[in-house]
């Protein structure tokens, strides 16, 4: 299976997940996706879905000064955002749990 296809389908739900605990901006967050075991996630994915984040009203952002480089760009949850995290947590739960069942029915499970 392609984990990249997979990837197209949550990294909407990872990006917000990331940013529910701390703002960030966004190699911070392209770093944070990849600990959590997200490797193959691309850059220019990740700031794509921060940009339509944004514009999907789910995102704030603030500059914050740097003195070894340019400016930084960290965006944080509004409202909005943590409603939508919420509601796609659901969502992914309960796919999940029907994936896993029917992988267990089927005796696939690791």
């Amino acid at each position: 299976m392609d984990t990249t296809q997979l990837l197209k389908g949550v990294l909407d739900l990872a990006v917000l997940a990331v940013l529910r605990e701390e703002d960030g901006y966004g190699y911070d967050i392209l770093r944070r996706l990849r600990e959590a075991g997200l490797e193959e996630v691309g850059d220019a994915s990740v700031y794509g879905t921060l940009r339509r984040l944004f514009a999907a009203g789910l995102l704030t952002t603030y500059v914050v000064p740097s003195e070894s480089g340019p400016h930084r760009k960290y965006y944080s949850l509004n409202a909005a955002g943590r409603d939508q995290l919420a509601r796609s947590g659901k969502l992914w739960r309960s796919f999940a749990t029907t994936m896993d069942t029917l992988l267990d029915d089927r005796g696939m499970a690791a």
